[in-house]
């Protein structure tokens, strides 16, 4: 699917944000093991996330749709060999955080993905699973891949890079193996799995930046999962940048592992303000008002990368538009994502008339500049770029086409639904 996107004059308005996918998946992976029956309320239905209730299904699972919101899984019977190979979709989460999982278990398994995953790397994840004890059948580290039935025992790891999916994966793994697991990172990256487990009742401590497991139980404990920051991050940026903005998100989850895009908009005197806090299911939740704003160039490396990763994409269109040389450093993990997002960036948005260097872990974005528009925008696949690009698009002098918007289906269906609310 092609669209065209047109400048708008405005954006106004109240709205609520899907529910945050890395916690839905989390929530769906982790019921699995519960040996009980759970409730995930305001579940994200990206297909992504589907990806993974679909295994959990094969794997024992049964799974009830009380409604539109709420999901019933019923883990009684899981774990169990499935009987045919585990399809991951375009998921890197669920794949990961599944291999995890299923390391130590009593069956083997396979996994597959398509065609974006397949060239995906996974090696950040076998080899330490490696030294915990997993067998595994691969070809250059990417998928296909088979997990085979292996006894784990606990290590003590620490990570060269900070890496959510890599600390989930291995505290998954320690679930099931003997002795105690231990994670350590240069950097704190988001916490859901240590949050999630902590009110699920693992034997789960946190020091600093080290994470430490010990073989656990998780209790089937009803999980409501808050709207992803991720997703309001391109609404958030599109009220920064459009003449006479402001809008209200409602229900965004704030955890101080991903709320680093708050903090660099902020510090690019964006005018955000955050209201009504509160905690649900173990996860601080917010309100998020955003107002048009004459944003200021800034430099963002270093601890704050891990918090803002997945944010990067729209936050270079942000740059754009700020007064000064925004300097994007450290965030060589772009390079591993759905596409090379700082390749696929660069190249796209030069197309809109940004002003942006291509380095090898960032970007150099000289501001502010008038986007032009009138122009294709590829989106290799990747959802965050077509996003992305669609923001950029509600200010550029004249319209843009985004070429396989589709993509956005993988974590964000209700993206131009919700933006008709509040377009003018």
């Amino acid at each position: 699917m092609d669209i065209t996107v047109n400048k708008s004059k405005k954006l106004r308005g109240i709205i609520e944000i899907p529910a945050d996918k890395s916690i839905t998946h989390r929530a769906f992976m982790f019921s699995s093991l519960t040996k009980g029956e759970m409730k995930v309320s305001n579940y994200s239905k990206g297909a992504d996330c589907m990806s993974t209730l679909k295994i959990i299904e094969k794997l024992g699972c049964e799974i009830k749709f009380i409604n539109d919101k709420e999901v019933l899984v019923n883990a009684k019977n899981a774990l169990k060999a499935p009987l045919t190979p585990l399809d991951c979709g375009n998921s890197g989460t669920t794949t990961r955080l599944m291999m995890g999982l299923l390391a130590g278990q009593k069956f083997n398994t396979k996994l597959f993905g398509d065609i974006s995953l397949s060239k995906r790397p996974m090696k950040r994840v076998i080899e330490p699973l490696e030294l915990m004890g997993t067998r595994f059948i691969h070809n250059d580290y990417k998928l296909p891949l088979e997990i085979i039935a292996s006894d784990l025992n606990g290590i003590n790891y620490v990570s060269p890079l900070a890496s959510a999916q890599v600390k989930s994966c291995l505290l998954l793994a320690g679930l099931n193996a003997k002795g105690e697991t231990i994670f350590t990172e240069p950097y704190k990256s988001r916490n859901h799995t240590e949050l999630m487990f902590e009110y699920m009742g693992a034997d789960i401590k946190i020091n600093n930046n080290s994470a430490s497991i010990k073989n656990s139980q998780l209790n089937p404990t009803d999980i409501n999962v808050c709207g992803d920051i991720s997703s309001a991050a391109f609404f958030i940026v599109a009220a920064l940048i459009t003449p006479d903005s402001d809008i209200t998100i409602q229900n965004v989850g704030i955890n101080e592992t991903r709320s680093g895009i708050i903090d660099v908009l902020k510090a690019m005197n964006g005018d955000i303000e955050i209201l009504n806090e509160r905690t649900i299911s173990n996860e601080k939740v917010a309100d998020i008002r955003a107002r048009y704003s004459s944003l200021k160039a800034t430099t963002i490396e270093g601890a704050i990368i891990p918090r803002l990763i997945d944010e990067i994409p729209v936050l270079v269109i942000a740059a754009t538009q700020a007064e000064g040389t925004t300097i994007i450093k450290d965030a060589q993990d772009l390079r591993n994502k759905e596409a090379d997002r700082i390749s696929a960036v660069t190249n796209e948005f030069k197309k809109l008339g940004a002003d942006i260097i291509e380095k090898n872990d960032g970007f150099i974005v000289n501001g502010k500049t008038e986007l032009l528009g009138d122009c294709e925008i590829e989106c290799y696949h990747d959802h965050r770029i077509a996003m992305s690009a669609y923001t950029a698009g509600l200010i550029c002098k004249k319209p843009i086409k985004i070429n396989e918007f589709q993509w956005v289906d993988i974590s964000f269906p209700e993206f131009l639904n919700l933006h008709s609310k509040i377009q003018s």
